[in-house]
């Protein structure tokens, strides 16, 4: 199962992409195609020792930008990292695309080479959380900033089927984030969606507040992504400000610094547990292939990890899942959409 990666994406390309790469095929015995400027990536290779590692490369003349647009992207540079990735999957060359580069080119390469699963209207990105129950899956965190109530209803089968079969949880609780727990909390989007997902088969707990992200209420917590992007961008914001608040306390006198060096086992647990380069990238659900968003500063790990994710959707066959998981609620999909759209004009 061969994974190429858009040796061109992110803040530190090529160098974070190639290391992350190598120790990737190192580790996990992942087969690598590296995509991008050949003689830029040769020349980062070259610090490393490839020797045994089966990592080939994929020349593209031309890169995304972060703030080219990503229909423009995708129609106007074929040849872009981010493009000829996903075309070497559209032609069986590889089986998953990690790209750290522009997310919205990523997700419209995806849609626009590999297209969408049957039943789905548009993918999502999924964020891993962690939890004080382990792990929150969320999304949308930021594909699509509107959305109607199906999408919702779509997010949430694509998720429960992600959490059981790749964060290993049996019967993943499914929670549709709102401004309050009661049925009558809400807008027009959330309170049709509430209705609809009540119909579906697996295990949905109701709405769910955004602290409940954190204290492990529910495994799978689905939203638009203009509301997941926000929580996104917060939690980052979060735990940066808590870790230069403790460290400047832990500075500001003699024995705080003795209680840290007692306590530093515990310190990097922590540290590891909210790290995002643990999680690698975002699975981009719902196209008909894989396909993992990481974040544009990531880190050699953070591309490591990525690259064992997008390995493991594919050693699960996590879209084949997803598309028989679609399939067993179609029919109720179709049904409910109208039905739950009239009981919310009522009322």
């Amino acid at each position: 199962m061969r994974v190429a990666v858009d040796a061109m994406g992110g803040d530190h390309a090529p160098v974070v992409e190639v290391e992350g790469a190598v120790a990737a095929a190192r580790e996990y015995g992942i087969p690598i195609t590296l995509v991008g400027s050949t003689s830029r990536i040769s020349a980062e290779l070259s610090r490393h020792n490839t020797a045994g590692l089966d990592i080939i490369l994929k020349n593209a003349t031309e890169v995304v930008g972060m703030h080219d647009s990503a229909s423009d992207a995708v129609r106007k540079k074929k040849d872009s990292s981010i493009r000829v990735a996903f075309d070497l999957v559209k032609a069986g060359e590889a089986d998953a695309v990690v790209s750290a580069g522009n997310s919205g080119a990523t997700m419209a390469a995806g849609m626009f080479v590999l297209k969408r699963l049957t039943g789905i209207d548009r993918p999502a990105i999924a964020q891993v959380f962690p939890s004080l129950q382990g792990h929150t899956l969320v999304l949308d965190v930021g594909g699509n900033v509107e959305c109607k109530p199906v999408h919702l209803v779509q997010f949430a089968l694509m998720g429960e089927v992600y959490a059981r079969h790749i964060l290993g949880i049996d019967n993943p609780r499914v929670g549709l984030l709102s401004n309050g727990e009661e049925d009558s909390k809400g807008n027009e989007l959330t309170r049709e969606s509430n209705l609809i997902l009540k119909e579906i088969s697996f295990n949905y707990t109701g709405y769910v507040e955004g602290r409940d992200i954190f204290n492990g209420v529910a495994d799978v917590v689905v939203c638009d992504g203009f509301v997941g992007n926000v929580v996104l961008k917060l939690s980052e914001g979060l735990a940066e400000a808590v870790g230069t608040m403790l460290k400047r306390e832990i500075e500001g006198s003699f024995l705080s610094k003795v209680g840290y060096l007692l306590a530093r086992p515990a310190f990097k647990r922590f540290k590891k547990r909210v790290d995002y380069a643990e999680y690698g990238g975002a699975p981009l659900l719902g196209i008909d292939g894989v396909g993992m968003i990481c974040h544009g500063g990531s880190n050699a790990k953070a591309i490591k990890n990525a690259i064992r994710f997008a390995h493991e959707n594919v050693e699960k066959k996590v879209n084949q899942r997803l598309a028989e998981k679609l399939r067993e609620n179609l029919a109720t999909l179709q049904s409910q959409r109208e039905a739950a759209g009239k009981e919310v004009a009522s009322t």
